[in-house]
């Protein structure tokens, strides 16, 4: 069994090539130096196994003790599986020897990360805790790899498991460096959401901007440019013989690092045409603040969190922003924290000191577990994750701080009533149900009883998305902007404490914040006209219009913005209280199921242009949070 052919191939190579395990078994049934020799081409019989993706063959070579740790030119067996993405032969090999997860071919030092093509192969290494951000010999990471070789949904299973975008690897380049020499939009939007920084030199000064600015393809530099002018680039004429000083010069080691005089206006069109030394931009606002945050201040604030399915995460877009501008996290900037439906959900993750950078993530990976199949969706995943994320036993009261409620909608009645759920007790004086002369209406658990993961799934039980949570549908049908009534319970809760006694403990709000999943576009409809057709003809006119028109009555209901914003600002105003609505206007329309991460990824990058144009208005924001 250990004579090998002109190849240098053993029984066992062709047995492996064939397509009876048993033989394999046979083989193998005693010791043999053969199950692990190598041909000329440096392949053990498990390499070829891996290559040639046959799961049986490798289950019984592992199984007669073959080595996961043999060396060939490519790397290891698990290697060999990543790279002809063999899932299974993968698995296999993991789940003989775990240590294989975290193993580097002797080429490039890379692990089997490094090598994954496709999101499924990724994901499948990132489940059973390869190191993300692990590097190669050469310095790069998986991330790196993966836009080098533009596999753009690759990227994104990497970026959504918290893989660095502003990772430095060979010469100093980061992905976003990496990104400027491939014609995708999609993967530069995706890598700057995620928090790469334009303006990151590299070992030679050179920032993406810049190298976007060299490209030689007119359509991907006019591209490229656009986008970062958007964000707010600033651009520079390329240095001439005996230019200025103050322009810097193209041998300079870090021309990002030298001051330079303001350079003159360039327009768009000259911009796309010259052959630009330097462009970059301020992601950040110029923020010289430092937190003077006090414990003990005597006014309160008030964070509410639209209802909108996946585009939650247009809210932690913004969230992200909020806290990276005053380095404070979320949980310590608001006293109150009110949510519907996703908005719900954020608010408790905020409540449990979940990381917004961590909640990005998820939500990206959530949304292929939950919104699976055809609506209504199976309860089961997203009660499964809403018990993973707050726990299966936790109650609403086990966390007491910030004040949190989330929305729901008792449809055990007729009219429905808005409930909320909370980690506090309600006021007495305003307990909920209203008082009802109807016996047989029986109440809700008190906060002390509920479960946050079922608070949650009550909140975000939207009709024809999931099925209700006992007698709770969607908070988001009664208050899908939930501003005015979270500043109702505040008042209704001081009002009981003054009641008690206990006018000491009233703080006074200040300042509101309430954050929209994104406004959509604005479109003309023909007809919402309902009537008795007396021809085919106007029988197609009366359901389209029967259509139109039932669509219209729900977002009427359900809108978050338009007059429910006007209000809550006039009551604001009226009290002296600082009211701040946050809200990009994106340009498709998000359906609160999308699952596609291009459409998302461009949604938060118009969210980050927002953040950018709106930059006065954060620096307000920032400035009265951070007082005491």
């Amino acid at each position: 069994m250990d004579v090998t052919d002109s190849k240098g191939e053993t029984a066992f190579h062709y047995a492996v090539q064939g397509d009876s395990s048993q033989v394999l078994q046979l083989l193998g049934k005693n010791a043999s130096s053969g199950l692990n020799q190598a041909n000329h081409q440096g392949l053990t019989p498990l390499h070829l196994a891996c290559q040639l993706g046959k799961e049986e063959m490798v289950r019984v070579l592992l199984l007669c003790n073959a080595r996961c740790n043999m060396a060939a030119p490519c790397g290891y067996p698990i290697h060999m599986a990543m790279k002809f993405s063999q899932k299974g032969c993968a698995e296999m090999i993991v789940g003989m020897d775990s240590n294989q997860i975290h193993s580097k071919d002797p080429r490039y030092g890379a692990s089997p990360l490094h090598w994954a093509k496709n999101a499924e192969m990724a994901r499948m290494l990132l489940k059973r805790g390869s190191d993300v951000d692990c590097t190669s010999a050469s310095g790069n990471t998986a991330l790196h790899v993966a836009v080098m070789r533009s596999r753009f949904d690759c990227a994104m299973a990497l970026l959504t498991y918290g893989a660095n975008a502003g990772a430095r690897g060979e010469h100093g380049n980061t992905p976003l460096h990496l990104a400027m020499s491939k014609d995708s939009v999609e993967l530069v939007k995706a890598l700057i959401v995620f928090g790469a920084e334009v303006d990151a030199p590299n070992d030679f000064g050179e920032t993406p901007a810049f190298i976007a600015s060299k490209i030689s393809k007119l359509v991907t530099r006019r591209a490229f440019l656009t986008l970062l002018r958007t964000l707010g680039a600033t651009c520079s004429l390329p240095p001439t013989q005996g230019a200025p000083a103050e322009y810097g010069s193209v041998a300079s080691p870090h021309p990002c690092s030298v001051e330079r005089a303001q350079p003159p206006a360039i327009s768009l069109s000259s911009l796309e045409l010259e052959d630009l030394v330097h462009v970059s931009r301020a992601r950040k606002p110029p923020f010289l603040l430092s937190s003077t945050r006090d414990e003990k201040r005597t006014h309160d604030h008030l964070l509410c969190l639209d209802g909108g399915g996946v585009k939650g995460l247009v809210i932690i877009q913004l969230l992200i922003a909020i806290e990276k501008a005053s380095g404070v996290a979320t949980k310590d900037l608001f006293d109150w924290v009110a949510g519907t439906s996703t908005g719900g959900i954020l608010a408790l993750a905020i409540l449990h000191s979940k990381s917004m950078a961590y909640m990005r993530g998820l939500y990206f990976r959530m949304k292929d577990e939950v919104f699976r199949g055809s609506r209504p969706y199976e309860s089961g995943p997203l009660e499964e994750f809403l018990k993973r994320e707050f726990g299966e036993h936790t109650k609403m009261t086990d966390v007491k701080k910030p004040k949190v409620m989330l929305t729901g909608t008792l449809s055990d009645r007729q009219p429905p009533e808005l409930h909320l759920f909370r980690n506090y007790e309600a006021p007495e004086a305003f307990r909920e149900p209203h008082i009802s002369p109807n016996v047989n209406l029986k109440p809700p658990a008190q906060p002390s009883e509920q479960l946050v993961w079922r608070a949650a799934r009550s909140s975000g039980a939207a009709p024809t998305y999931f099925r209700p949570n006992g007698r709770f549908l969607d908070g988001g049908l009664l208050a899908n902007n939930p501003t005015l009534d979270a500043m109702t319970e505040i008042h209704e809760y001081n009002q009981d404490l003054i009641h008690k006694g206990q006018g000491n403990k009233v703080k006074k709000l200040s300042v509101v914040v309430s954050l929209g999943t994104g406004r959509s576009p604005q479109v003309p409809v023909s007809c919402v006209d309902v009537f008795r057709p007396s021809n085919p003809w106007e029988l197609a006119k009366t359901v389209f219009g029967a259509k139109e028109l039932g669509k219209m009555v729900v977002d009427c209901c359900t809108d978050p913005d338009g007059r429910a914003v006007d209000r809550a600002r006039a009551w604001c105003e009226m009290v002296g209280i600082q009211y701040f609505r946050l809200n990009p206007l994106l340009g498709t329309d998000i359906m609160l199921d999308e699952v596609n991460d291009a459409a998302l990824v461009n949604a938060l990058w118009e969210t980050e242009v927002y953040i950018y144009q709106h930059q006065e208005q954060f620096q307000k924001l920032v400035q009265l949070l951070l007082s005491p």
